[in-house]
C-alpha cells in the first residue's frame, strides 16, 4: 500500500510538472512569436518605404541599376518568402544594398539636398531603429525559450511535448562587408 502511494504521489508530481512546463514553453512560444511578429512589421515598413526612396535616387544615379534592382529584388523576396529564415535572408540583403544606396547617395550632393530624399532617409532611419531594437528584442526572448527547453528539468518536458531550438536573428556577411562605391 505505502508503495502504491510512492508511486501514485511521483506520478502526481510528475503530471503537475509537465503541465507547469508546457505551461511555461507555450508562454515563451508566444513570445518568440510575437517579438518576430515585431520585426516583421517593421521590416514591412521598411519595405513600404523603399520604392519611393529608389525612384528618388533612380532621376539622380541612372547608372546604378545593379543596385536598384538588386533592392526590389529583395522586396521580392522578402514579400514571398513563407519561413522566418527566408525573411531574415531577405532583410539582411536589403540591408547591405541600402547601405550602398546612401553611399552612392554621397556622390550626389543635389540628391542630397532633396528634401524628398531627406525625408525618407529620416524615415528609413527611424524604422531601422525600430527594426535593431525588434531584433534585440527577439534575440533576448528567443535565448529565454532556448534556455527553458535546453535546461534540467526542462529539457526532458521539451522533448516530451517536441519543443526545439529557435535560431537567434543574425547578421548574415553581406551586411558585415565594408561598402565599397564605384564609379
Amino acid at each position: 500500500m505505502l508503495i502504491i502511494g510512492i508511486i501514485l504521489g511521483i506520478i502526481v508530481i510528475l503530471a503537475i510538472l509537465a503541465i507547469i512546463y508546457k505551461n511555461k514553453f507555450v508562454i515563451l512560444d508566444n513570445r518568440v512569436k510575437n517579438s518576430w511578429s515585431q520585426i516583421d512589421v517593421q521590416m514591412q515598413n521598411r519595405f513600404s518605404l523603399v520604392p519611393n526612396l529608389v525612384e528618388t535616387v533612380k532621376g539622380y544615379a541612372k547608372h546604378e541599376k545593379d543596385t536598384l534592382e538588386g533592392i526590389s529584388n529583395a522586396k521580392t523576396k522578402y514579400m514571398s518568402a513563407s519561413t522566418t529564415e527566408e525573411k531574415m535572408e531577405a532583410n539582411n540583403q536589403l540591408n547591405g544594398l541600402l547601405g550602398k544606396l546612401f553611399a552612392i547617395s554621397e556622390a550626389y550632393p543635389e540628391l542630397k539636398a532633396n528634401t524628398s530624399f531627406e525625408k525618407l532617409q529620416t524615415q528609413l532611419v527611424e524604422i531601422e531603429d525600430k527594426i535593431r531594437f525588434a531584433r534585440q528584442f527577439y534575440n533576448d526572448t528567443v535565448t529565454e525559450y532556448n534556455q527553458a527547453i535546453q535546461m534540467f528539468p526542462g529539457n526532458l518536458f521539451a522533448g516530451m511535448f517536441n519543443y526545439k531550438n529557435i535560431e537567434l536573428f543574425k547578421a548574415n556577411e553581406m551586411a558585415r562587408e565594408e561598402i565599397k562605391v564605384k564609379f
